[in-house]
């Protein structure tokens, strides 16, 4: 029978971009679907198909010079980016370049005039010299290399361990034939020591973009007040580190603290800052029953809560869990990239082939020769056009995550370019959602205020709808009716029958039956399907609205309102801010239908509130829901702003648009510095030297382009 589960690795090894495409390869070879390689952060995640099994394939991992890390908790608190450190000595490549560098130093002396005939350059004392080097390089790039060739998937270790033999074998035959003109030992230490100095550079440049998922992950870990009860029913406080808890403990959160865990508040007002998770430093305030987010800070007052969730469950592990997982998508401007690293190692070795050939023949000597072909193995840069992607992603990614924009993928940030119109829901996305009550009619003359203030309460409390948490908070009754049966109809309103059979509704004009009845309010109240009240709201604005339909139309990007409200209020608001087309009174299932025809006619995005626009949400070309932080799990949409507001609805779009800019600058570097590299170093024009040099630094330049995205204005 056909297995089939999600399987989700911390791989170590991976020490350059073309690593994580080599393991992306091997995994599809083995029949495994959906494969996500994040070079940024080692995680790997497939649907585990076939016959094959999680130990065989951590065994072929193994074959090709990679490993599974066991403790996958303490690798996501403790990642640092020199994949397959293991502690001792030599095992990162700063360490390996430390160690190279005097001997290579001392080999370079040589190039002063006054020691050229010192005892060390002495070919033998030379060897001596390069000797460590080559075997600390071997035992690194060689046996990486040995194992992607027996698995048919050569990588960028080829290129160096080829270049650093070739030159360390010639010198060796130039030290035993005792021609010194054939000596180039130096050669081959340089290329190695600076191999290492580049992958260590690409390692903590690549690292550095992580900085704030770090700094996420971190803020778990913390101490908390926990609060226990002794025989007697005292209250003990004691402290205990954050890791500790648990759900359903009770903990005392102080003035000043940072929240250990995500946690209900018991007792206790507050005012608390979560610019960790939305990016806005104004405290919200907080009350009994409501919800404190882990990591967020504690600005003023003391809280009792009890712990809602810990570990991978909280919202802080979500955000970074997602962050992480959009990393690992690839979005379509890779594939190209990715088609391209797959037979640029063969193609190089075919290059330098080439050189070698090519000048042996031209030049009639083979020194000369044999140097531009090491160039031409050197110089060469896949890693450059498997960082180009990630690098740009990952800054991306991170720059939203600081400013409480969440991408569920990488697809969505290049998708963002495309985007011709966007279509706004209204309650809670271009409104507050909170509802003031501008007036109300009682019809029914057997009916006081309080009893249609009661009636309306019980009805409404048992909705999400912000219409209905406004009324029932505005209206909220120590009293209420007991209803023998109640339901809630999307669009239409809630139905609830009492215990003497006795049938009613409130909700809007499509529960009224009579035509005369004008549709000039927001809710209206029926017994037994007789009109027996009515009640007006005033929905206020959020204030950054205008500004942000503005945007979109200095952007050339139509606006849109969809709203289930009647077309007279939907057309005043659209008036206010200058939206360009409203379409009103439709019920969920009708706004899916629109937004299938808006996406038929340009890619469309649509913002809403999440609660019940989740289908039409998922249907748009790129879906942005409104929420507040702890609701990130239940969200369809592949943007959130966590901020509960518009304010950052362009910088979404901005990063979108500017992050998938930098990455075709960085694969437009990739691509034209391999492509005057290569042949520079065929003519001669350039040593291996020098060429391990540049190498080193290319993937830098990709690095501070994709860097720049974290300052750069998007809006």
């Amino acid at each position: 029978m056909e297995i089939e589960e999600k399987v989700k690795w911390k791989v170590a090894g991976m020490d350059c971009p073309t690593c994580a495409l080599t393991i992306n390869k091997y995994l599809e070879k083995e029949g495994m679907e959906n494969v996500k390689v994040n070079f940024a952060t080692g995680d790997v995640s497939f649907d585990l198909k076939g016959q094959k099994n999680e130990t065989a394939l951590s065994k072929g991992l193994s074959g090709l010079g990679y490993s599974i890390v066991e403790d996958q908790e303490a690798h996501m608190h403790d990642h640092a980016h020199d994949h397959g450190k293991q502690g001792g000595w030599l095992k990162t490549n700063m360490q390996r370049f430390w160690f190279c560098l005097p001997f290579t130093l001392v080999l370079m002396l040589h190039m002063l005039p006054a020691l050229q005939h010192s005892w060390l350059m002495q070919p033998w004392i030379q060897f001596a010299l390069t000797l460590p080097v080559l075997m600390v390089g071997i035992s690194y790039f060689g046996v990486s290399a040995f194992k992607s060739i027996r698995n048919h998937m050569p990588n960028m270790n080829v290129l160096v361990t080829i270049g650093a033999l070739a030159a360390f074998v010639y010198s060796l035959y130039g030290t035993l034939t005792n021609q010194h003109e054939y000596i180039f030992y130096e050669t081959a230490a340089t290329v190695i020591t600076l191999v290492f100095l580049g992958n260590y550079m690409e390692e903590h440049t690549v690292s550095s973009t992580q900085a704030q998922l770090k700094k996420l992950a971190q803020t778990q870990l913390i101490m908390a007040n926990m609060i226990a009860y002794d025989h007697d029913h005292n209250e003990n406080i004691f402290p205990v580190e954050s890791s500790a808890l648990r759900t359903g403990d009770l903990i005392l959160i102080k003035n000043g603290e940072q929240v250990p865990a995500d946690c209900k508040i018991l007792w206790g007002d507050a005012q608390v800052n979560e610019a960790i998770i939305t990016g806005e430093s104004v405290p919200v305030a907080k009350r009994s029953k409501d919800k404190l987010i882990g990591g967020s800070i504690m600005v003023d007052g003391t809280v009792k809560a009890q712990v809602t969730a810990v570990g991978k469950d909280s919202v802080l592990a979500g955000i970074i869990n997602m962050v992480n997982e959009a990393q690992g998508e690839k979005p379509p401007v890779q594939q190209m990239a990715d088609k391209i690293s797959a037979v640029f190692v063969p193609l190089v070795l075919l290059i330098a082939l080439a050189a070698l050939v090519v000048n042996w023949a031209i030049l009639k000597d083979f020194t000369p020769s044999l140097m531009r072909a090491i160039a031409v193995l050197v110089i060469a840069c896949p890693c450059a056009m498997g960082l180009a992607t990630p690098a740009a992603i990952a800054v991306g990614l991170g720059r939203g995550a600081r400013n409480g924009v969440l991408f569920r993928n990488a697809t969505t940030l290049e998708n963002f370019k495309d985007i011709k119109q966007i279509v706004f829901d209204k309650t809670g996305t271009l409104t507050t959602g909170n509802f003031t009550i501008a007036g109300f009619k009682i019809l029914d003359a057997s009916i006081n205020e309080e009893t249609f203030k009661t009636l309306v309460y019980s009805l409404e409390k048992y909705s999400n709808h912000p219409i209905a948490k406004s009324l029932a908070g505005t209206w909220k009754m120590n009293k209420e009716t007991r209803w023998k049966t109640i339901r809630e109809e999307k669009g239409k309103g809630l139905f609830a029958t009492d215990k003497a059979g006795v049938e009613y509704a409130a909700g809007s004009y499509a529960i009224v039956s009579d035509p005369t009845i004008p549709a000039d309010h927001n809710i209206y109240i029926t017994k037994n399907s007789q009109l027996i009240g009515t009640i007006d709201l005033k929905d206020e604005l959020r204030p950054e609205a205008r500004s942000v339909v503005n945007y979109f139309h200095s952007k050339n990007i139509k606006t849109i309102l969809l709203s289930g409200d009647r077309r007279l209020k939907a057309q005043q608001i659209a008036d206010e801010l200058g939206i360009d087309e409203v379409i009103a009174e439709k019920k969920p299932e009708e706004k899916l239908t629109i937004i299938a025809e808006k996406n038929a006619q340009a890619p469309t995005a649509m913002v809403g509130d999440g609660i019940n626009d989740a289908p039409a949400l998922a249907k748009a070309t790129i879906g942005i829901s409104m929420s507040d932080a702890s609701q990130i799990a239940m969200q369809t949409a592949q943007v959130v702003l966590t901020n509960h507001g518009l304010k950052n609805l362009p910088l979404a779009m901005g990063l979108g648009k500017h992050t998938y800019k930098t990455i075709k600058e960085n694969l437009f570097w990739a691509f034209a510095y391999n492509i005057v590299a290569l042949p520079i170093a065929a003519f001669g024009l350039l040593t291996p030297m020098f060429g391990a040099l540049v190498m080193a630094f290319s993937d830098v330049v990709l690095a501070l382009n994709s860097g720049r995205l974290v300052v750069k204005k998007v809006v």
